[in-house]
């Protein structure tokens, strides 16, 4: 079979399948019939570049495609200027199904999804995700269908999003391969983390599939270091201990020595980006929409993610990861307590079990 899948090893040889893209200039995805809008220029003059308003409480669907296909890259934009602005990018609800199932295989909050926390964007540049500015999201994750794939965007935002742009580009082919796998992702929060209990990041996953990915968005709620605690992986049937136990928090997502960078003779925290890990996003400010208020007295929050691209966590038929809270000071290690939101990105068989009930918006806003 010729390759249907990209990369840049593959990138000589023959691909099988038929190029397509759905976006609002073609909302069907249908040969030959891209950009028919008509604008004040004229005929197929930029007629329909956006989808014009997301009512509140809304649910659109962005793309509804037939397979067998693969979905190769998704690019969504959303306008910076509604009087709510602060929240939409975690007001905004990304979701997909794949084969008709009746429950989404991928349900997070728009921002997060693209690693950007908080109700915030930032710049990300890694393989699978990259954020460009201002607000430019895009996912290069494969996302095979076999029958039919469906993404759709819920506004639970309090005011009508006025101008949602994307674009979905895939490929049609004649055939899968037998063990093609579902993409998954999922979003989960806890806004107080419980002392001597480990973070959930996912749970209840039932199958044959591989994990290949985790963004964190943190809020720190106390003082001192607080990346000591070691990411587990609970794998086909492990209970009390995991098979896979990392070493700390900064080591896991690729740093070390709680990334500190002497700056004018203070030792700070420097971010990163590279294509498997990354800390793109420090802050400890609070800045509202079109500067309408600014406070430097707030929590600080940080954005982290890690690609399991080179080293997917393989599973037979069930995992559970977790993370711990624990801290340095100069007394020791303590057990912290913080805000801790998540994304779990995997690959699985279907059916998958059904998400956890995703948190009403205002337990999603951030602190």
């Amino acid at each position: 079979m010729e390759s249907i899948f990209g990369g840049l090893g593959m990138l000589s040889q023959a691909k099988s399948g038929r190029s397509r893209a759905i976006n609002a200039e073609n909302p069907n995805g249908e040969k030959g019939k891209g950009g028919m809008a008509a604008s004040s220029l004229g005929p197929s003059r930029k007629g329909s570049p956006c989808i014009r308003g997301l009512a509140p409480g809304s649910v659109t669907t962005l793309a509804e495609m037939e397979g067998p296909g693969v979905i190769q890259h998704i690019w969504i934009t959303v306008t910076d200027r509604t009087e709510l602005d602060y929240y939409v990018l975690r007001d905004l609800v990304l979701r997909m199904y794949w084969e008709g199932e009746e429950n989404p295989s991928v349900e997070t909050p728009l921002g997060d999804f693209f690693c950007c926390g908080f109700a915030r964007g930032c710049l990300v540049n890694s393989m699978p995700i990259t954020v460009n500015p201002t607000r430019g999201m895009n996912c290069y994750f494969p996302m095979p269908f076999r029958k039919k794939a469906k993404i759709t965007i819920e506004n639970q935002h309090g005011a009508e999003v006025p101008a949602f742009f994307y674009q979905v580009d895939y490929c049609l082919v004649d055939e899968l391969p037998e063990d093609a796998l579902y993409f998954h992702a999922q979003w989960r929060r806890e806004p107080l983390t419980e002392k001597q209990k480990d973070y959930t990041v996912l749970d209840n996953v039932k199958g044959k599939g591989h994990y290949v990915g985790t963004y964190m968005a943190l809020t720190t709620l106390e003082r001192y270091w607080w990346g000591e605690g070691e990411v587990k992986f609970y794998l086909d049937g492990d209970k009390e201990y995991p098979t896979i136990c990392g070493t700390g928090t900064e080591d896991y997502f690729g740093g070390a020595w709680s990334y500190g960078a002497q700056v004018n003779g203070r030792t700070v925290e420097k971010t990163y980006c590279t294509p498997f890990m990354g800390y793109p996003y420090y802050s400890s400010h609070d800045e509202g929409v079109h500067n309408f208020y600014h406070n430097d007295d707030t929590m600080p929050q940080r954005g982290f993610y890690r690609w399991h691209i080179m080293d997917p966590i393989l599973f037979e038929e069930d995992i559970r990861v977790t993370i711990q809270q624990i801290g340095t000071c100069h007394k020791g290690n303590f057990e912290r307590q913080d805000d801790i939101a998540s994304v779990a990105y995997w690959y699985q068989t279907l059916p998958h079990q059904p998400f956890p009930e995703l948190m009403k918006k205002e337990d999603r806003w951030p602190r």
